[in-house]
């Protein structure tokens, strides 16, 4: 362990993480990072391909989203977002008016993902007060669902690694089945099905439609329980089912926004629009932690008054609309336009999932290959025909994530499904060299246990 290790552990609580694993695993000092790399104090490299958690989308020190943060830093750092205002944000939100599906047309700002989903919450929950409907109380959410940690996203979550302990503080919410297209009960595949698994959906509407404010998706793709990937039939199901019962529909497109999926938003594949549509990660490639919750002029409305009416959506951000996130923002949406990412993703998914296929089929224990955009996701279990999973005690995927850093690979499965979410940028040599040390660390984890 060096200087720089023994300090971090003597200072810094790292997140999501137990510290005493820390002890036989110290932390990785990283020094500078490029495209996709990432370089240790000691100079070894990290292919980089999780996007540190999802959110580098264009690479590690893109020279443009770089200048133009530097650009704004010598005109305007912050400034106070009540009653005040700035051309970066009044820009950013002119320009994202363009991207986002139909409909959505208000932007409120926030610094992070799970501060978005609980802006979402209480805006629709604030909605229906505000509308004539106070029975409308509740919020619905699928089950393994990921919304992020604060104690309103948590509660809409469903993950108990995240969840559990702190039940008791909770909101009470409806748990609506999940489309679980690996296991899926009426032998379909979410690529050609009609959504069958809908039925269940409709059950849950049916039984508590009248006292459901909202329902909050991750759509397309639950990243926290193990990158699931379901149909686009299931959110046009869902946008009719939520206008039938006046309910709203929360899009929470944190992780799946900004071309992840190979379109820019992932409701974009279902042709339909949420009510409300909350986007972090991708939205400043990674650089500034800023988030937007975006609604619709309907809901927008119902908070539209005199102030002593108390209609106000009185909820603040200290950092909301700042100027250095917005400059970097639009920056990325420039360099998406202007070299072509989203097409390049869209002609380089296929390679890269051919890539994977086609190594990993070659091991034992492969359940299933799945794949949307640039993310592709292994998922290992003990038996492939019965589908059993292997005992989570054993940490197979934490085994391959040591090993493949190990081999300059940055992994972090999700229990036991490794995946690759790398930065849109990332060329086929790095493709190759990344899914062959994942199946290299995947055979010698597998042939140990």
């Amino acid at each position: 362990m060096n200087n720089w290790q023994e300090e971090d552990l003597k200072y810094i609580w790292h997140p999501c993480s137990q510290m005493k694993d820390y002890e036989a695993f110290p932390p990785i000092i990283i020094d500078h990072a490029k495209g996709i790399d990432l370089y240790d104090i000691e100079g070894k490299c990290y292919k980089d391909v999780v996007s540190s958690w999802w959110c580098n989308l264009l690479g590690h020190c893109n020279p443009r989203i770089s200048n133009a943060i530097k650009k704004q830093l010598d005109t305007l750092e912050h400034v106070i977002f009540a009653n005040f205002s700035h051309k970066t944000a009044i820009t950013l939100c002119k320009k994202l008016m363009t991207k986002i599906p139909k409909g959505l047309c208000k932007f409120n700002f926030a610094d992070n993902g799970s501060a978005s989903v609980e802006m979402a919450l209480k805006m629709s929950f604030q909605y229906h007060i505000q509308s004539g409907n106070p029975q409308k109380t509740r919020f619905m959410a699928l089950k393994e669902a990921y919304h992020g940690e604060t104690l309103a996203a948590l509660a809409v979550g469903d993950c108990d690694l995240y969840t559990k302990l702190y039940k008791p503080l909770l909101l009470d919410v409806i748990r609506v089945d999940k489309p679980d297209c690996y296991r899926c009960p009426y032998c379909k595949h979410y690529k050609t099905c009609n959504a069958e698994c809908f039925e269940r959906t409709k059950k849950a509407f049916e039984q508590y439609g009248h006292e459901t404010a909202a329902i909050i998706v991750e759509p397309l793709l639950q990243g926290s329980a193990g990158m699931k990937i379901y149909s686009p039939e299931y959110l046009k199901k869902l946008r009719k089912l939520c206008d039938e019962y006046n309910v709203h529909l929360i899009a929470d497109e944190i992780a799946t926004g900004f071309g992840r999926t190979g379109k820019m938003f992932a409701f974009d594949w279902a042709e339909v629009s949420p009510d409300i549509m909350c986007v972090s990660k991708g939205l400043t490639g990674g650089y500034m932690p800023m988030s937007i919750t975006i609604t619709t002029q309907e809901i927008y409305d119902a908070f539209y008054s005199d102030y002593l009416e108390g209609k106000a959506f009185m909820h603040s951000h200290t950092y909301a609309g700042n100027p250095l996130g917005c400059s970097a923002a639009i920056e990325v949406l420039n360099i998406l336009d202007d070299e072509k990412i989203i097409e390049g993703v869209n002609r380089k998914a296929p390679v890269f999932n051919s890539m994977i296929r086609e190594k990993f089929s070659k091991l034992p224990h492969i359940g299933d290959i799945r794949d949307i955009g640039l993310i592709n996701a292994i998922e290992l279990v003990k038996d492939t025909h019965t589908k059993e999973p292997f005992d989570s005690k054993l940490r197979l995927g934490y085994q391959i994530y040591k090993k493949a850093l190990d081999k300059g690979v940055l992994l972090r499965p999700l229990g036991d499904v490794i995946y690759f979410n790398p930065p849109l940028i990332i060329e086929e040599k790095d493709m190759d060299f990344v899914s062959d040390i994942a199946v290299e660390c995947t055979k010698e984890v597998l042939s140990n246990n």
